[in-house]
């Protein structure tokens, strides 16, 4: 599970993403609640407009938001979802329908090690310096004129690395991080296809490090 995560910086987000990042983008830290961009296709694309790029960056508060939703609130609950059951709980099932698919960027994520006894943030991100790109789903709220975002988690109980972390007793996940050869497919694919990316990214090209302390910063 993902609850805390560092967006690409903005300077270096055209150059990782091949997309511009969208301006109303503000916090260098986020949690459920907080906005952030995520990457689709572009509506335009459908057209076939050659002047319109691979991927669109747009901003979302990280946790889906489905049309239903009343007000902001619900993303402290939904920012994760379980790939084995979205396609079931309302929260989800919409979106996953839909394929509304996005990818969503990520320098690093952090998660609670409770090794120690004590929850002791990590950070986590590719060894080869590489921004993580996490599959997810987005959705749109009309009342609340806002998009949202959700990362797709898998169990990872048996992961090299990521059993390592929540709390002892709890079940292990993960979210789920897209080999960069999977990023069009993932953005194309059917939801009937949806389950096939659902794979845990190998722990040798993961690295955890320790932080004394994290904050809640706003950039």
């Amino acid at each position: 599970m993902c609850a805390h995560y560092r967006p690409p910086e903005k300077a270096l987000f055209l150059e990782r993403w091949s997309a511009e990042p969208p301006a109303d983008w503000t916090k260098a830290d986020l949690w459920p609640g907080y906005a952030g961009p995520f990457l689709r296709r572009p509506r335009a694309a459908d057209a076939g407009d050659e002047a319109v790029g691979p991927m669109e960056a747009v901003t979302g508060t990280f946790g889906l938001l489905p049309h239903w939703a009343k007000d902001e609130s619900l993303a402290k609950r939904t920012y994760n979802a379980r790939s084995e059951t979205a396609a079931e709980k309302p929260s989800f099932r919409d979106a996953w329908k839909r394929a509304q698919h996005c990818i969503i960027p990520a320098a690093a994520i952090y998660e609670p090690d409770w090794r120690s006894g004590k929850a002791v943030p990590t950070r986590i991100e590719r060894t080869d310096g590489v921004d993580l790109g996490i599959a997810g789903l987005w959705d749109w709220n009309a009342a609340l004129n806002m998009h949202s975002m959700t990362m797709l988690t898998v169990n990872a109980d048996e992961h090299e690395l990521m059993r390592n972390y929540h709390k002892p007793g709890d079940e292990k996940r993960m979210v789920v991080i897209l080999p960069r050869g999977l990023y069009s497919d993932w953005l194309d694919a059917p939801a009937g296809s949806s389950m096939e990316f659902m794979r845990q990214f190998p722990a040798d090209r993961l690295v955890a490090t320790a932080e004394l302390r994290t904050s809640k910063s706003t950039g």
